[in-house]
């Protein structure tokens, strides 16, 4: 979920309101059929005044408008989370927990992140652990009492670690990682893949790269299943230009508890396009 400038003068109203409801009318169904939906927010919620491309800043409106499409999660865990600094961050927490957004990826303090993390849910008697990590903020530090998932492999793994005590049947990594606009993963997303289904994680979705990667399927080492890898979903909505960056997928995975062990019975995917809009001038 991107904020760029466009966006916000398109979602403008004469009152000095924002509204965004007419974005996610064609997708809304499909959301809302899921039984938990999530998404990456790459976007602020740092409180006006508002702004897009290089640091983002959106309007609460677009968070309420989000969730009412159907989304119940959101991952706050990517290089744009700090576009507001310390105070960004907290507000946008404050936000999410007062639209009663569950949320994931970044943190008031440590106390919060013990408490919260790795983030858990249950539904059809199958747990499931969430988990959320970028590989940097854009060189804006995070300063304490703050904290940013990142990417380090110790903290990683004692999360999953973690996960498993906390009896987790399936176990999700959602990764900010990769190269922009690049449609192949690179080698450090193979070497992280490998490493994180070593270490015990079930599926990896993917974001960062702006545009679609691959899609693919390992055999489990243990259990007649699969890993899901995708390597990237691209953008959902966004305004950007760049080749192939107005394109985006949404995946669905479908889970099947039969006695202790958790399996993907299949998955789907849903390709999107986002057509940006259209400002004309008349001349005087």
């Amino acid at each position: 979920m991107m904020q760029h400038k466009a966006q916000l003068q398109a979602a403008r109203q004469k009152d000095g309101t924002y509204d965004y409801t007419g974005c996610f009318t064609q997708v809304t169904p499909e959301i809302e059929a899921a039984d938990i939906a999530v998404c990456n927010f790459e976007t602020t919620l740092g409180g006006a005044p508002y702004s897009g491309y290089p640091q983002f800043c959106s309007p609460d409106a677009y968070a309420l408008a989000i969730s009412d499409a159907g989304f119940d999660i959101f991952l706050t865990a990517n290089n744009h989370c700090m576009d507001r600094r310390n105070r960004g961050l907290v507000r946008t927490l404050d936000v999410l927990d007062s639209l009663g957004i569950g949320h994931l990826g970044t943190y008031r303090n440590q106390a919060e992140r013990d408490s919260l993390y790795p983030y858990m849910l249950e539904r059809s008697g199958i747990r499931i652990a969430l988990l959320n990590y970028t590989y940097d903020t854009n060189g804006i530090p995070v300063e304490p009492p703050c904290i940013v998932n990142y990417i380090d492999t110790t903290q990683i793994k004692a999360d999953v670690i973690r996960a498993r005590q906390l009896k987790a049947d399936c176990i999700i990594a959602c990764m900010h990682w990769g190269t922009e606009y690049k449609t192949q993963p690179d080698w450090k997303q193979k070497k992280l893949e490998e490493w994180l289904y070593g270490i015990g994680v079930h599926h990896i979705i993917g974001g960062h790269p702006h545009v679609v990667q691959p899609v693919r399927t390992l055999p489990h080492e243990y259990y007649a299943d699969r890993h899901l890898t995708v390597w990237s979903l691209g953008n959902y909505i966004s305004n950007m230009s760049a080749p192939r960056t107005d394109h985006g997928l949404a995946v669905t995975l479908h889970l099947l508890k039969i006695g202790a062990v958790t399996t993907l019975r299949y998955y789907d995917l849903h390709p999107n396009h986002t057509i940006r809009p259209e400002f004309v001038v008349i001349p005087k």
